[in-house]
């Protein structure tokens, strides 16, 4: 008896060894043959990619209680516990992802080197955000096109986005970079203007460039006067939040909750504060309480949640119909759009939303832009719309990445932020072909004006902030210089028409500038010449700012792969900041040095994982 319970104890054992065995071939064949499945056919990779991002998806939003579907119609949040078991099992599936946003396997590097293990997957930019690439400003000869024209820019977004993407890991793609906007994130120790008549004062410097050989470097250096946060006027502002579901994320809704706190408690009892809210709907979450009403906007902000579509186009119309409701004579009366710039409902021509805000600005109603995150799932930050949107609307755009970064815009530089003191701000300058043979304006590719745009007043240009700098470069090679680019004409009249034109071989060239004073329709004009004895004759004797400027630009134009740098790397770009700190009241050059020493590190990584280019694609 004994022998024969033995016996079946055995049959039972090796039924169920077989079962198991059996059952772990089955799947490991399956396994096979997924991994078998061919990758050429476009319609099967598709599928592929679009599974792997719903999964995404799932994992982004399970962090704020939230589960995002992916159907593309749809935009439909459900809580986390009924998921399904399934969905839960292949989200935890999901190992590794590149920063471009696609999948890869644990021993692949084929896209990209950083894998999701290495840092929060929330961080990680998504493949559809969207930085307009421009073409860079290349060189211009004096004799034939002598007069160079530019709206000035007080945008600072390009840089805190770039310092982002660099702290995650990533190069900015080539050609994204503004560099006028990282110039100008930098205050600088410009004279200040000696009476209010003249809302700014003017200034330049020239001396070798340390870009290229026997060249040299301009600097054009405006200083706004500056206003005493106390002595400002009252302000009206609308505070439009997006409270869509793609702002859940930590870095997001919670981050522009902190930094809109810190705009209030900036605020008195003479203001006037407005809270709209948009998402799939939009609705008005405060309607023209006083500013030093603390408790109110606090109560408010804490309410706010994130869920739903982007309707941004009604949000914003609701916006400026409070701004017109609660407007204040002389006063500043202001928008403050807070978003992630997901538009995906509403009105989603953007073009309509430039043409719209700016024909509200004409109104006395200006609008600043404020980014928040980049994309993360299926959001995408639209870089290029805020900048449009703040340049078409007398405002300023600033992406807020950090604590540290709002308190910059909105209370160190609050003054700057909602207080213009000009408008319309053109710069021309006119160079002197018997003395300059060639010249580059560095950055302000989307800032260019037509020469006849600088008489011209119904032409829009930028706003110059109390107590803002704005700083402007222009690389430029004399005649006698050994290292021209462009050879002269064989055939031509170039030198003749010099010779005849010319009579004043003292001057580089002859500044202009142009701008509104406020409630004025008509512009004022500056001029002052340059000349050439006022150059320094070596770098080590210019001013901490003419090599601070120069080394941030210098920066910028690595980044994009300017084709006009040759004798410049990112050592010489940190040894000519770190001799030009100044008193670096609150640590921005010394963060910054950091941050060309962390891109230095990342752009030798692409260069041996990636030959054929220097920047990570977004």
């Amino acid at each position: 008896m004994n022998h024969v319970h033995k016996q079946l104890t055995r049959s039972t054992l090796a039924i169920v060894i077989s079962a198991i065995i059996v059952s772990g071939c089955a799947q490991e064949s399956t396994d096979t043959a997924k991994r078998s499945l061919p990758q050429s056919t476009s319609k099967t990779q598709s599928a592929s990619e679009t599974h792997s991002t719903s999964q995404d998806n799932l994992e982004l939003h399970e962090v704020a209680g939230l589960v995002r579907a992916s159907e593309p119609q749809a935009d439909l949040y459900i809580p986390v516990k009924q998921q399904s078991s399934s969905a839960k099992a292949n989200a935890a599936s999901i190992e590794q992802r590149t920063v471009s946003g696609k999948f890869i396997g644990s021993n692949s590097v084929r896209d990209k080197h950083i894998r999701v293990s290495d840092r929060n997957l929330s961080s990680v930019p998504i493949a559809n955000d969207k930085f307009e690439s421009v073409v860079q400003n290349g060189n211009m000869l004096a004799a034939e096109t002598p007069v160079s024209t530019f709206s000035i820019d007080v945008d600072t977004g390009s840089y805190s986005t770039t310092r982002r993407l660099i702290n995650q890991g990533q190069l900015p793609a080539k050609n994204t970079v503004r560099v006028e906007e990282l110039v100008n994130y930098f205050s600088y120790s410009y004279p200040a203007p000696t009476s209010t008549e003249q809302p700014f004062s003017v200034n330049t410097e020239l001396a070798p460039s340390p870009y290229n050989a026997d060249t040299q470097l301009l600097r054009i250096g405006i200083k706004g006067f500056d206003v005493a946060a106390d002595q400002l006027g009252a302000s009206n502002l609308v505070l439009l939040l997006d409270v869509s579901g793609s702002m859940s994320s930590i870095d997001k809704l919670p981050l522009l909750k902190q930094a809109m706190l810190m705009l209030s408690q900036q605020l008195s009892a003479h203001d006037k504060v407005s809270i709209v809210v948009y998402a799939g709907a939009s609705g008005v979450v405060l309607d023209g309480v006083a500013g030093n009403n603390f408790t109110a906007i606090k109560t408010a902000l804490s309410q706010l949640n994130a869920q739903g579509g982007t309707n941004g186009s009604q949000g914003i119309q609701l916006a400026y119909q409070l701004a017109q409701k609660h407007f204040i004579a002389n006063g500043s009366n202001r928008v403050i759009l807070a978003t992630d710039c997901d538009f995906n409902l509403g009105m989603t021509d953007h073009q309509q939303l430039v043409d719209y805000v700016a024909s509200q600005s004409k109104n006395g109603i200006g609008l600043s832009t404020l980014g928040f995150g980049l994309g993360s799932g299926t959001a995408s930050y639209n870089d290029h719309l805020l900048e449009q949107l703040s340049n078409k609307a007398n405002g300023q755009y600033a992406f807020i990445d950090t604590l540290n970064e709002a308190r910059k815009v909105l209370v160190d530089q609050l003054s700057a932020t909602l207080l213009t003191i000009a408008h319309d701000v053109k710069v021309q300058i006119e160079f002197n072909p018997a003395v300059v043979s060639e010249y580059r304006l560095i950055g302000y590719e989307n800032r260019l004006l037509n020469r006849s745009d600088f008489n011209n007043d119904a032409v829009d240009a930028g706003e110059v902030g109390a107590g803002h700098t704005v700083t402007a470069l222009y690389e430029l090679r004399y005649n006698d210089s050994h290292n021209r680019l462009v050879d002269p004409l064989r055939y031509g009249i170039e030198k003749p028409a010099v010779e005849d034109a010319m009579v004043n071989t003292d001057e580089v060239a002859f500044l202009k500038l142009r701008y509104k004073a406020i409630g004025e329709q008509t512009s004022q004009l500056i001029a002052y010449p340059i000349n050439r004895d006022k150059q320094l004759t070596h770098l080590h004797q210019t001013s901490d700012d003419f090599r601070f400027a120069a080394a941030v630009a210098g920066f910028g134009q690595l980044l994009n792969q300017n084709d006009y740098v040759h004798d410049t790397d990112y050592a010489n770009l940190i040894t000519l900041a770190e001799s030009a700190m100044g008193q670096d009241r609150f640590g921005y050059r010394h963060e910054f040095v950091q941050m060309v020493k962390t891109a230095s590190v990342l752009d030798r990584q692409v260069m041996i994982t990636e030959p054929d280019t220097r920047s990570v694609s977004q």
